[in-house]
């Protein structure tokens, strides 16, 4: 299989289930299986449902409506379409939810998650399950950047949400042999996303419409990206590889770009894309957020062979783009 998740014939006719496929993320990852000719089953749930005028994939997937809370759903939508593959990214991923409300998060990620590794383990079927964790799971490190080897550290509800659901597929991995594997991912970014209160979405539809952006924290931090088609080729490539053979199962993943920038370095950037000179609103009111944040991919580069195919001004230039023609008519 290739290294890169882009082998068209190691994915056609492949029957793969995804959970969180209407997310930005999920929903990218959907539409290049249905391209690749895998045989899709999603599941989605009444909040937020599979929408033909947002997601193009839709006339071309089986759609389990169910939460990956009720665990009958999961298991029917593995059993129902004999599913070899599971690509898991079902969860509320927002940290300020989290903080407003952490047992409906700790539910969501955790439940969720032991749900599907353990309709994985039930199955006679599934060759390979992705989980998608977060390098939030690291916690505040004393050394930069993170890597896999690395003790968690998590203090704060969604970040602990992540943790707990990552030993969870490990113990489902070393105590049942379920296939299973963990994706680590800096800030996905790129076009489709509409969570304007995410950094890049809502900075550039501020300065599309002359205001300027919102920064929640003081500008300081520092995160590191990656533009959306690297993660989906780093979800098919992880998937590839556990299928293949023992080393990657019972694995966990960093995917990055490896150029970590402040937000303010990240706003700056867009402007000069946009060729606005409107200073950001500095709020400085973020809580619970880590200070410096971001991840070494080496692992990733030398077991699957992995790299990121967009540079950050690359992938930034094709988002502005995309949002330049949606919010035209806005």
């Amino acid at each position: 299989m290739s290294h890169q998740g882009q082998d068209t014939g190691a994915w056609k006719g492949h029957r793969v289930a995804v959970t969180g496929a209407t997310g930005f993320l999920g929903s990218h990852l959907t539409a290049r299986l249905v391209e690749l000719g895998a045989a899709v089953v999603v599941l989605a749930d009444e909040e937020r449902p599979v929408d033909p005028t947002i997601h193009p994939w839709s006339a071309d997937v089986d759609v389990v409506v169910g939460d990956v809370r009720d665990q009958p759903a999961v298991e029917r939508m593995l059993t129902s379409r004999r599913v070899t593959t599971v690509l898991h990214l079902a969860a509320q991923t927002k940290v300020e939810i989290a903080n407003r409300d952490p047992l409906g998060t700790l539910d969501v990620n955790v439940r969720g998650t032991w749900n599907v590794v353990d309709a994985a383990r039930r199955s006679s079927t599934i060759e390979a399950v992705v989980v998608a964790s977060s390098d939030k799971a690291y916690g505040d490190q004393p050394v930069l950047p993170y890597d896999e080897a690395m003790p968690l550290r998590p203090s704060n509800p969604y970040d602990v949400s992540k943790a707990c659901a990552d030993l969870v597929c490990l113990s489902f991995h070393h105590a049942y042999a379920v296939p299973v594997s963990i994706t680590r991912c800096a800030n996905v970014f790129g076009p489709g996303d509409v969570s304007w209160d995410r950094l890049i979405p809502g900075t550039i539809r501020a300065l599309l419409h002359g205001a300027r952006p919102v920064i929640r924290s003081d500008g300081t931090m520092t995160r590191d990206f990656l533009y959306v088609d690297d993660a989906v080729a780093a979800y098919l490539c992880l998937a590839e590889a556990v299928a293949a053979g023992p080393d990657a199962a019972g694995e966990v993943f960093n995917f990055s770009n490896e150029s970590p920038l402040t937000v303010l370095e990240v706003v700056e950037m867009v402007s000069t894309l946009l060729r606005t000179d409107l200073a950001p609103d500095v709020r400085a009111t973020a809580a619970n957020e880590i200070a410096h944040q971001f991840v070494s991919s080496a692992k990733a580069r030398q077991v699957l062979h992995w790299k990121p195919q967009h540079s950050m001004e690359s992938g930034l230039a094709e988002t502005v783009a995309w949002y330049r023609d949606h919010l035209r008519a806005t």
